[in-house]
């Protein structure tokens, strides 16, 4: 099949051909393919070759957990002694997309274990003593999407390092779903002493339906399906070159406003917790000893907060009660029980979250509506 050839002006405005391809729109589109490859990577300090680009974040942490375990199955071959016992950890307050795919894991053989949490820290003594010979994996993320709690990757990295030393330097990898990260975080596979890396352009801007996984060439990584031999082999398919330029740039935006953003955000946070928990009878917040602050994970304990999300939504304001991934859970937030084991806070909880283009006056509207609202929840012939 053949069209008419479309001007550089064209390519340069996004409407480019199959990188793959020879002709001359192909060259042009494997070009921005490849800068925004390169930009990616000096962003996060690795090779350019470490970049595979994905769909997002949920494919990226499938692609660390099952692609990599069954790599080494394939490596082991048939006979192999240990090949069907391997042993992974998992943050169990960590996205679904880790805590399903350790799940997915389990079926395969692989035994699994979650993350002993104390103090909303990953408690690394309990974690020395989960470790066995056959452990291959730790998966876990760099901030909790829903609480915002950022957890401490690099104390984990240590033990894994210890326990490679008293196993004979076996080796065990350290996954990290940094998607939350870049807006507040530094986001280098070094800041993180990750092995495997995830990162989503959804997080970062307006741009859906890309990621990033960062692994060096010689993490063994096995495709979770069939095709071309894009992105090493790992992730067949047509490559797209125009999201991968905007995922760059959106990460660049991102790498150059963190400092000044974070500030910002950190005064904002504190003036919008004070107000409400002033203003709120039986609230409670969620945070940790080290927190992304431009998300705020609130409990209110005997209210409906789907109906708190539906007033607010009338007010003009969008907030979740919990993941997008888990919204038809019955449970209410896996990642709050886990942290706090607490039901009726993980039952209703309010996830408020911000951007930079959000301004100091909106998340004062935003509150007195919230105020508002509980108000109403509560005594409603008052309202």
């Amino acid at each position: 099949m053949f069209w008419k050839k479309r001007t550089l002006l064209d390519i340069a405005a996004g409407i480019g051909g199959n990188p793959s391809s020879p002709h001359e729109e192909g060259r042009q589109a494997k070009k921005m393919l490849e800068d925004a490859r390169t930009d990616i990577a000096r962003l996060v300090e690795v090779q350019s070759g470490d970049v595979i680009f994905t769909s997002g974040a949920t494919e990226g942490n499938a692609l660390a957990m099952l692609g990599h375990v069954r790599a080494l199955r394939e490596l082991a071959g048939p006979n192999t002694v240990g090949r069907n016992n391997m042993h992974v950890l998992y943050l169990p307050s960590a996205h679904a997309s880790i805590v399903e795919n350790a799940k997915l894991l389990a079926a395969e053989g692989v035994s699994i274990e979650a993350l002993p949490i104390r103090d909303y820290r990953v408690d690394t003594d309990a974690l020395a003593k989960l470790i066995r010979p056959e452990t291959v994996l730790v998966s876990m993320d760099a901030v909790c999407g829903e609480t915002g709690v950022v957890w401490s990757t690099r104390e984990v990295a240590e033990v894994l390092r210890k326990a490679r030393v008293s196993e004979a330097g076996a080796r065990i990898l350290l996954h990290v779903d940094a998607s939350q990260a870049p807006l507040t975080e530094k986001f280098s596979r070094a800041h993180f002493d990750a092995d495997l890396l995830v990162l989503d352009a959804s997080k970062v801007g307006e741009i859906r339906g890309i990621g990033a996984l960062i692994a060096h060439h010689t993490i063994p990584v096995a495709s979770l399906y069939k095709g071309g031999g894009q992105e090493r082999g790992v992730r067949p398919g047509s490559e797209a070159p125009e999201l991968a330029r905007s995922f760059a740039a959106a990460l660049r935006a991102a790498a150059l406003n963190r400092e000044s953003f974070r500030a910002s955000a950190e005064r904002d946070r504190m003036n919008l917790a004070k107000r409400i928990t002033t203003d709120i009878p039986n609230v409670y917040i969620q945070e940790g000893r080290a927190q992304a602050p431009n998300i705020l994970n609130l409990s209110f304990p005997g209210r409906d907060t789907d109906y708190l999300v539906a007033l607010l939504d009338e007010a003009g304001f969008a907030v979740s009660t919990r993941s997008a991934c888990e919204t038809d859970s019955e449970d209410g937030s896996r990642a709050v029980y886990e942290l706090t084991g607490d039901p009726e806070r993980a039952q209703t909880t309010l996830r408020v979250s911000w951007g930079s283009a959000v301004r100091r006056g909106e998340l004062a509207r935003f509150t007195k509506a919230l105020i508002r609202a509980v108000a109403f929840v509560d005594n409603p012939s008052q309202g």
